[in-house]
């Protein structure tokens, strides 16, 4: 039998390509179907010029979808080839079906999760997530190249002291806070950013310095919760710090934050720190080879509604479009 992309294998796949996390939910991808394989492409329209000055959460957020892809074809009985485009231009991967194949245990317990991941901005309970669980998280990252770091109590209270400070500065920025208006504005019929239902509550106490989507907004009704005082922080990273291996990171994210879902665990990213390069330079270790790509925050929460999400049929580049670097 040979694998054939129609119509309804098109809708399947990408449908759960486009269930990925985004930074903002600005879901800066397209697809591009084409003699039976997927390629996989930036959208620059959507990248965020001051947070995301050298691409690298983009190139994360892509890297999960392309994730989420090689995830739907392999439940769809096929084992999934992945071709990198290491060079500068808007494709980062080609995804096509190599031979047949049932997807074992652990690949069926990640497809449940697929539409069940969703950023929790919430507060968490004070329960830590047991070693075994971590040690999963661990697996999972290490399955796509990459290396999960459990902070102690030093390394967290070192690095929530740097996100403090990247949050402060970035609250400062006039061109921050434009980004940050044109990704939390609503509107009838929108499909991307962050909604104010979803933004999460104040911290009362202001323990945890998460970036606050509800920063600009005007409602004097948005509620305030009492946040853990000593959240869980792990540090995904990966070997090289380029194009390639950012994209491959946010596999190794995506499958980590999926193997989460299927625990129980909550995860919310934590990015300020990454997003100005002195700081992110002072979360590195020089002597190690491992670049920081993601912070997690992980905990116990109660569930949230998922993030609005543009239709798959949005995505699809029609063929023959031109491709043009980033």
């Amino acid at each position: 039998m040979r694998w054939r992309l129609d119509a309804g294998t098109t809708e399947t796949l990408l449908r759960a390509a486009v269930a990925a996390p985004s930074i903002h939910n600005t879901q800066p991808w397209r697809f591009h179907t084409h003699d039976d394989v997927i390629d996989v492409r930036t959208d620059p329209a959507r990248r965020l010029r001051v947070v995301d000055r050298d691409h690298r959460a983009m190139l994360l957020s892509v890297g999960a979808a392309v994730f989420n892809l090689r995830l739907a074809m392999a439940l769809d009985g096929w084992l999934p080839v992945l071709r990198p485009f290491p060079a500068d231009g808007l494709t980062v991967a080609r995804i096509e079906p190599g031979r047949s194949g049932a997807p074992g245990p652990g690949l069926r317990a990640l497809g449940t999760a697929l539409f069940r991941r969703h950023t929790n901005r919430g507060p968490y309970a004070r329960a830590v997530v047991p070693a075994r669980v971590i040690d999963e998280l661990r697996a999972a990252a290490a399955a796509e190249g990459a290396e999960l770091t459990v902070l102690d109590r030093v390394r967290r209270e070192a690095l929530l002291t740097l996100t403090a400070a990247a949050d402060a500065a970035q609250r400062r920025d006039p061109a921050y806070r434009r980004e940050l208006a044109t990704w939390t504005a609503g509107g009838p019929g929108r499909r991307d950013g962050i909604p104010a239902e979803l933004t999460g509550p104040r911290d009362v106490h202001g323990w945890l310095p998460a970036r606050d989507f509800g920063l600009l907004s005007a409602d004097p009704g948005r509620p305030a919760a009492v946040f853990e005082p000593h959240p869980q922080l792990v540090v995904l990273s990966s070997r090289a710090d380029g194009r390639t291996a950012r994209v491959r990171a946010g596999q190794a994210m995506q499958r980590v934050l999926l193997s989460a879902t299927v625990r129980g665990v909550a995860a919310q990213p934590m990015t300020q720190a990454l997003e100005i390069p002195r700081l992110r330079r002072a979360i590195a270790d020089p002597a190690d080879p491992w670049a920081p790509q993601m912070i997690l925050r992980i905990g116990y929460g109660m569930p949230v509604p998922a993030s609005p999400r543009r239709d798959w049929s949005e995505v699809v580049v029609v063929a023959g479009a031109p491709t043009t670097a980033v």
